[in-house]
């Protein structure tokens, strides 16, 4: 591009692309466009927004494609990559002039010059930090400022870079010029005192500009170069006093506070990411928060962002594990005794306890706001009270989160106190933050008895504060003490509680950390209240319009449908109706709609086989929040999931509908995420269900998938598929065994070979047993086809598979299997085979130990029976405690009704197969083949056989 002729076009197509006509607007953008690639084109840019007599607006937008040109072609690989030669001539031009009137524009310029810095300095632009900071230390106001807002954000870009080499750059970098920006600070602040003192208010404005500039760039620097921590700047407390010189409506006060707070993050900083660099500044640290918190000194200057901070700091000390000395104090690092030695010396008897009385008598109060609040907005007051990270931000929330830390590290100097502010302040709050630290010293049954219920049937309207405060307290105790007696008059308090508007918000959330939701609940108990506090609840799910009430509502009613199961069924008509509506209401909030998942995962339950008349809605939902190619699948996937599994095992009998959706079951395998085992118990589920229906429409698709997942899974993994195919078998050994006859080559390559990993060679053996026990011909012919790939005979391998077998018993664990093995292999006899009668010692040890694992000895008899044995499915009773069984668990019983495993007696079928052995060999040849067998095995067999 000729700069000469150039100069005037940019300038005529930056003007009309500031205009307002699209006719004129869109033409000028598209010719920038294609200039954007040409040589010399940011060289215009440059002397076009350097050029203070030009439009600003012409000027902004020459800095906007500057900067854009930057991020596209600075870097030498990009495509269009500018030349060295004309950006070493732009790295000139950028720092030659740092006068700019206009700060917007300024602040534009300070980013990209940061963002040529971050590619190219110090290796390629050395000159930059020493011209920037000798235009730091000149006279000319308007410079300094400038290079000192180009400081700031060029050191805070260098310092965000993350490779080693380039943090060891900076480091080298921050270590020369740190002092002197530390040392600016504090001339720039001197400066402001001065000039705020002699009343000249606009100086003393630029100065505070200055200083919170420097600040801002020592604190980039020092939170890189934690050796340089002890230079903190302003770690005294003077740096808050200076608030004393300005009134509350002055412009600077703005400002000084914007440093206060940056300042104290600056702290916050070293403290968590240096916190041993941090161990000499933790006594001046604690001596300033403290100050100026919890003593007069603050009185006047403090201000709420402040105060948030310095509590976080003193927290953060307290908690600090690097501050913590081991229990065996020899283990205890130099650093964490010295730490601990600062902390037990600053929190003396006196300073705890006035620090405990302050937050609780100053800074545990409502606000007028809030109660503003609360009179207006109850249900965004109960919302923002049990924020998750308010305590970060807000004072109230900040205040208890310390004094909960401050408590559990010095329980015995405060209790002592606290329980002296409960007899005659009544610290509701406070006994609530510290219930179980504080188990010991109250007597929480008595105080609700003869005080706190009392209190909560107070109906006054100015009266609810105290209610309020009561409600959470008991929600804090109820799980810690309280006795199981008290539970009924709590339930007629709370049915009482909410039907008033004022604290309905808050009684629910008792509800959810309490009275449903710990270890003493009882059913019986809670019954009588079953109906009007479901219907309270429901109603009040409809009646709140935050996403974050709504959700805890859905879970304290999640929370109620667990506790009492099928007993919810007469009360749920209401919800069910709704929840449809709701989570079409919800359809841009997905964590509402995981509460809804929630809940629903709880009321199939409760509902068992009724839930099929939820279906028209249920199936829908899991379809979608299943489906990986929907975007909510991220937020919904894994309470879909488990909706999708309590479903099936709630299930009566399969439906097309219910089928269709394992459509979604390919694309989940394939993530192999951690919700990998919920797949796997989703497909047994269906196999319980429905294995012909499912095996014919899936088997293929889902054993192409698991051939895919033992390529790359782990051990355990491995064993969870093969587990599926040992169900399909169970269920359906005919169908299974074609189905899954893919896999079935690698399971008898794993038996032969010896498998090691214990879990899965137990499941091959399982499978196999399966087979041989009931599907004989499939077992010889997978025999027939292993032998032909192998280049072996089928008698080979048959003594191959059934040497392993003998030898990895012990690799079976489960009774079940260990039976099974036996009876598969007893399945062989009666044979002439010489490689059958060769294993036969290994089978009839095999038998024996499986007798001496199911058989029980009838005392008064003397005789043996199989336990395992099963007699007609019967519906159990069930106690209060016991939940009631699904509709897969009577599937599964009425599968082992049919199982070999529970309905053939071993000791019978041991029996039968040496009789009709000995029936084929004969007498003679039986008794040679039993002499192969070792004695003391032969006298068990013969004592479990007895009386057959």
């Amino acid at each position: 591009m000729d700069m000469d002729g150039a100069s005037s076009v940019v300038l005529q197509a930056l003007t009309q692309a500031t205009s307002q006509d699209t006719a004129v607007l869109k033409p000028a953008e598209e010719q920038l466009r294609q200039w954007e690639t040409q040589p010399g084109f940011y060289s215009v840019l440059l002397n076009i927004f350097n050029n203070h007599m030009l439009d600003v607006n012409v000027r902004w937008l020459a800095v906007l494609y500057f900067k854009n040109g930057i991020d596209r072609y600075w870097r030498r690989v990009a495509p269009h990559a500018l030349s060295e030669e004309e950006k070493t001539s732009l790295r000139a031009g950028l720092i030659t002039n740092f006068n700019e009137p206009v700060n917007q524009i300024a602040t534009q310029i300070a980013v990209l010059i940061a963002k040529v810095a971050r590619l190219d300095c110090p290796r390629q632009w050395p000159e930059l930090i020493p011209i920037l900071l000798e235009s730091v230390k000149g006279q000319d106001g308007l410079r300094q400022h400038r290079a000192l807002l180009t400081f700031y954000h060029v050191t805070k870009t260098l310092a965000s870079k993350r490779l080693a080499q380039d943090r060891r750059l900076f480091q080298d970098l921050a270590s020369g010029i740190y002092s002197f920006a530390c040392s600016l600070w504090s001339h720039h602040t001197d400066c402001f005192l001065q000039q705020i003192c002699a009343r000249d208010e606009a100086a003393a404005l630029g100065s505070l500009e200055r200083s919170l500039l420097s600040l801002k760039g020592s604190k980039q620097r020092a939170d890189r170069t934690p050796s340089q921590s002890q230079n903190a700047p302003g770690v005294t407390s003077s740096i808050a006093l200076r608030l004393y010189f300005v009134g509350p409506n002055s412009s600077c006060r703005e400002k000084l506070e914007k440093i206060i707070i940056l300042y104290t993050k600056a702290l916050l900083d070293f403290l968590e990411y240096h916190p041993c660099a941090f161990i000499p500044l933790i006594q001046r640290s604690l001596e300033f928060a403290v100050s100026y918190l919890f003593t007069p000194a603050g009185e006047g200057v403090t201000f709420e962002r402040f105060t948030v901070q310095c509590m976080n700091l003193i927290k953060l000390i307290v908690k600090n594990d690097a501050y913590k000395p081991s229990k065996n104090i020899d283990d205890s690092k130099p650093e964490s005794l010295e730490a601990h030695k600062i902390k037990t010396a600053f929190f003396t008897h006196p300073t705890l306890t006035e620090i405990g009385r302050r937050l609780v008598s100053h800074y545990f109060l409502l606000t007028e706001e809030e109660l503003a609040m609360w009179e207006e907005d109850p249900e965004s007051f109960a919302v923002e009270e049990t924020g998750g990270d308010s305590w970060k931000y807000s004072l109230r929330p900040c205040a208890e989160v310390l004094f909960l830390d401050i408590f559990h590290n010095y329980n015995q100097t405060l209790i002592p106190g606290l329980l002296d502010m409960v007899q005659n302040l009544q610290v509701y709050n406070a006994v609530g933050l510290a219930a179980y630290e504080l188990f010991d010293n109250v007597d929480f049954d008595q105080w609700f008895k003869n005080q706190l219920l009392g209190e909560l049937q107070v109906s006054h309207h100015r009266y609810k504060l105290i209610r309020r405060r009561v409600i959470w307290l008991i929600g804090q105790w109820i799980s810690v003490k309280f006795k199981s007696e008290l539970r009924p008059l709590l339930y007629e308090v709370i049915l009482s509680l909410m039907q008033d508007p004022d604290l309905v918000h808050f009684v629910f959330i008792l509800n959810s950390q309490s009275p449903v939701d710990d270890f003493e609940f009882r059913t019986e108990q809670f019954l009588p209240y079953l109906e009007s506090i479901f219907g309270l609840l429901f109603q009040l799910l409809q009646q709140v319009t935050e996403c974050d009430t709504k959700m805890q509502v859905l879970h304290v009613i999640s929370c109620v449908i667990e506790r009492v199961n099928m007993q919810i069924r007469p009360y749920v008509g209401c919800l069910v109706q709704y929840l449809p509506l709701l989570w079409k209401q919800s359809e841009e909030h997905n964590m509402l709609r995981c509460a809804i998942l929630t809940t629903l995962i709880h009321l199939v339950q409760g509902l068992g086989a009724e839930c099929k008349n939820l279906y028209p809605f249920l199936l829908p939902v899991i379809q979608l929040s299943t489906d990986v190619s929907q975007p909510p699948h991220v937020y919904l996937l894994e309470d879909g999931l488990e909706l999708w599994l309590v479903t099936l095992e709630n299930s009566p009998a399969i439906t097309p509908e219910l089928l269709r959706i394992f459509q979604n079951m390919s694309a989940l395998l394939e993530l192999s995420s951690e919700n990998l085992r919920t797949c796997f118990q989703i497909v047994n589920a269906y196999l319980y269900l429905s294995a012909t229906d499912f095996l014919q429409n899936y088997a293929e698709s889902l054993c192409r998938s698991f051939c895919n997942l033992l390529k790359d899974i782990t051990n355990e993994g491995q064993g969870q598929v093969l587990k599926v195919v040992e169900i399909a078998l169970k269920v359906s050994p005919i169908l299974g065994a074609h189905m899954f006859q893919p896999l079935l080559p690698a399971v008898l390559r794993g038996i032969v070979a010896g498998e090691r990993y214990p879990v899965v060679m137990s499941t091959y053996l399982g499978i196999i047993g399966r087979i041989l026990l009931q599907n004989s011909s499939f077992f010889s012919s997978l025999l027939t086809q292993m032998a032909s790939e192998c280049s072996q005979k089928m008698e080979q391998l048959l003594a191959s598979v059934i040497e392993m077998w003998v030898d990895r018993m012990d690799n079976i664990t489960q009774p079940e299997r260990r039976k099974l093995s036996s009876l598969a292999l007893l399945s062989l006899l009666p044979s002439d085979n010489s490689v059958i009668q060769d294993k036969f010692c290994g089978i009839i040890n095999i038998s024996v130990e499986a007798l001496h694992d199911v058989m029980t000895e009838d005392p008064e008899t003397g005789t043996f029976k199989d336990c395992m044995l099963m007699s007609q499915f019967e519906e159990p009773k069930l106690s209060d405690d016991e939940e009631p069984p699904t509709e897969q668990d009577k599937r599964k019983k009425v599968l082992a009704l049919e199982d070999p495993v529970h309905s053939v007696s071993l000791q019978q079928f041991v029996y039968e197969k040496l009789k009709a052995q000995q029936a084929m060999m004969g007498d003679q040849g039986f008794g040679v083949l039993m002499e192969t067998v070792d004695t003391e095995l032969v006298r068990q067999l013969q004592e479990f056989l007895q009386g057959l």
